[in-house]
């Protein structure tokens, strides 16, 4: 597989990991994406997640279409800036509800053409979007970034043990795997009030945090349930532009500043 055509103008690579479903990695993921957006960088968004990807909906993108160059696919931009490129399964599909109803193998090598076949042109960062857990998709994803020093992963996390025991074990993954970790995110900590904006404890708060202490990794924020991000995920909306003044913006704000920080520190790895 070679990766140099179309990999090599991305500075900077970033995978969003979750050991179990449904605590909102694909949130965490546009978000930082939107706001890197925000900052005037050129992002791109890759969704690895092939039996449930949720990213174009999120970013608007659903009914768009991806073309054929001679370098390869060329991804799908929600505006004319063209600063925020989009590559997902969603796009190769029939019909949007059609399931991906794949074995091991068959995944694995659209993967490995999503991460060589995509002409992302010149970009800051590539936000690669994971399925839930350790298998063969992620293995996948590691070993075809490997040679191009992939800044590191992002662990997203519930506040609930539960969660926080799955994310234990991506950590095991990340070590054995050699990728860094730049931070955990503790998403859904709390219930932000639409009316008074303030924050009550809904299901609890601190795992995440007490996780990154227990393991020495920088925590990165407690992002809270918050219902202003859930209506611009349905609606395919840029929470952080939307509502720039609420908490919950504020917070993933600070993680992508955050995130920039730490890996600019690394200059280009292209």
């Amino acid at each position: 597989m070679d990766l140099d055509n179309n990999l090599k103008s991305v500075k900077h690579k970033i995978v969003i990991l979750s050991g179990k479903g449904g605590v909102g990695k694909s949130t965490v993921a546009t978000q930082i994406a939107l706001s890197l957006k925000q900052q005037g960088l050129k992002v791109g968004v890759l969704d690895v997640d092939l039996c449930g990807p949720s990213i174009p909906r999120m970013l608007n993108v659903e009914d768009k279409d991806i073309h054929q160059s001679s370098q390869g696919w060329v991804p799908v931009y929600p505006d004319p800036s063209q600063t925020l490129a989009v590559m997902s399964i969603a796009f190769l599909l029939n019909k949007k509800d059609d399931p991906v109803v794949w074995r091991g193998p068959k995944k694995n090598a659209m993967i490995k053409q999503f991460l060589s076949d995509v002409v992302w042109g010149d970009l800051d960062y590539l936000i690669i979007d994971t399925p839930p857990g350790t298998s063969d998709e992620h293995i996948t994803v590691v070993e075809g970034l490997q040679g191009y020093n992939p800044d590191g992963v992002v662990l997203v996390t519930t506040p609930q043990a539960v969660a926080v025991g799955d994310v234990r074990r991506e950590l095991t993954f990340c070590r054995k795997t050699k990728l860094p970790v730049l931070g955990v995110v503790e998403n859904m900590s709390g219930f932000v009030c639409p009316h008074c904006a303030e924050c009550s404890n809904v299901f609890s708060k601190g795992g995440g945090e007490a996780l990154a202490r227990e393991f020495n990794i920088p925590f990165l924020g407690c992002v809270p349930l918050d219902p202003q991000l859930s209506e611009c995920l349905e609606n395919g909306q840029s929470f952080v532009e939307a509502f720039s003044s609420s908490p919950s913006a504020q917070i993933l704000n600070k993680i992508a500043e955050t995130l920039h920080q730490r890996t600019a520190m690394n200059g280009s790895i292209s």
